[in-house]
């Protein structure tokens, strides 16, 4: 039995969290979820260009960790863009979103 998914810092909450290919019908579409730490881990390496020991330290996790998800995060990204799949942003209720305060440095996207 695999263990419990440590909580991740997440200091961004998207407004929208489905993404659908224009013109096809989201009840004969595949649906890939890409959880909450999954796009913060795009956000800060993809969006705010930040190497890896900075994303997992401002994510709580380790290098490897940060790493991993990374991964996870591209390869779904990938699968719904080359397949016209939907995806849908899931927000995980065990994440710790951050204050205002901690993450003003990070706020350019």
């Amino acid at each position: 039995m695999p263990r419990n998914k440590c909580p991740r810092r997440i200091c961004h909450s998207p407004d929208i969290h489905l993404f659908k290919p224009a013109g096809k019908s989201l009840r004969l579409m595949e649906v890939v979820v890409l959880e909450a730490d999954e796009l913060e881990a795009i956000r800060f390496a993809d969006g705010l260009g930040l190497y890896h020991q900075e994303a997992a330290k401002q994510m709580g996790a380790s290098r490897q960790t940060f790493g991993r998800i990374l991964e996870q995060a591209q390869s779904k990204v990938a699968k719904v863009l080359i397949n016209g799949m939907a995806l849908r942003i899931n927000k995980n209720h065990t994440e710790k979103f951050c204050n205002q305060e901690n993450n003003q440095h990070l706020e350019q996207i």
